[in-house]
């Protein structure tokens, strides 16, 4: 497996130094490992594996993204027959319904959050469940909003028959969503703590550039196809998953934010849809 080569030069280069410097960071993710996908959290060294959603249907959890103050994670669920946003309390186990829809992720103030519903962007306060659509009407198949940290704009991707894009628009809808990069299938962004960049992931690889579309960087550049890449807390190092192919199966890395070489987190199953636990 050429990723497990990859790891094997990580371990010397970079692997123990790294493991030891983020161990103590919790991260977040879905998994099929116990046959059905499931919520599950590791430590960023891959020790302390743990379950945190379990049912006795076949209904799947994934899409998890954890709360400012990491007590709870949203995530999207089958459970109840529709594809819908829940949110789980770490310290209960409780699961509560939100909303119809997917791909969830907070407001940095957490009092809100902004999800995918008819594959259109939308915003939701959580205290009276208002809700606001910021994507155009008439734009298809838009995904994946990510909130900047001043909780100002809120980035996305959107499908056109060129391709996809990343964009930006401002979290009230107040303004047309502008485009920042739109080449190799450019999806899935998530801003850096600072907000400073985003990190996206291509047909095949994970980048970074600046909000204005300027300073683009590979930062993957090896074998296999990279996935869900998010910052760490301290935007040090990027969090992805990693397969052969685009059928996977996925496991989890970690990577300098910089560049470098990648530390394997998890193998066994399938690992997708990482996200860190705030500090």
């Amino acid at each position: 497996m050429k990723q497990r080569a990859i790891c094997t030069i990580g371990l010397l280069a970079f692997g123990w130094f790294a493991a030891a410097a983020i161990g103590s960071e919790h991260i977040v993710f879905s998994s099929d490992r116990g046959g059905t996908w499931r919520i599950w959290m590791v430590d960023a060294d891959g020790t302390n594996l743990k379950q945190l959603t379990r049912q006795t249907t076949d209904d799947q959890d994934v899409d998890p993204a954890f709360s400012p103050d990491g007590k709870e994670i949203l995530f999207t669920s089958t459970r109840g027959g529709s594809t819908a946003v829940w949110r789980l309390t770490l310290a209960t186990g409780r699961c509560r319904k939100v909303c119809a829809g997917d791909q969830a992720e907070w407001a940095p103030d957490g009092g809100a959050i902004a999800f995918r519903r008819n594959e259109r962007i939308l915003t939701r306060n959580l205290a009276d469940g208002r809700e606001k659509t910021i994507t155009p009407m008439e734009w298809p198949h838009c995904s994946g909003p990510s909130w900047s940290p001043d909780g100002k704009r809120i980035a996305f991707a959107a499908r056109w028959d060129a391709g996809n894009a990343v964009y930006l628009v401002p979290a009230d809808g107040s303004a047309p969503p502008t485009k920042v990069y739109d080449r190799k299938g450019a999806c899935e962004p998530h801003w850096s703590p600072d907000g400073s960049r985003l990190v996206y992931e291509t047909e095949t690889h994970i980048c970074t550039i600046h909000p204005d579309g300027t300073k683009n960087r590979l930062l993957t550049y090896f074998g296999g196809v990279q996935r869900y890449a998010r910052y760490s807390p301290d935007g040090k190092v990027v969090v992805f998953c990693q397969g052969m192919s685009e059928r996977g199966p996925w496991e989890l890395y970690t990577i300098p934010a910089t560049g470098g070489t990648p530390h394997r987190v998890t193998e066994g199953g399938s690992d997708m849809y990482p996200d860190w636990k705030p500090r």
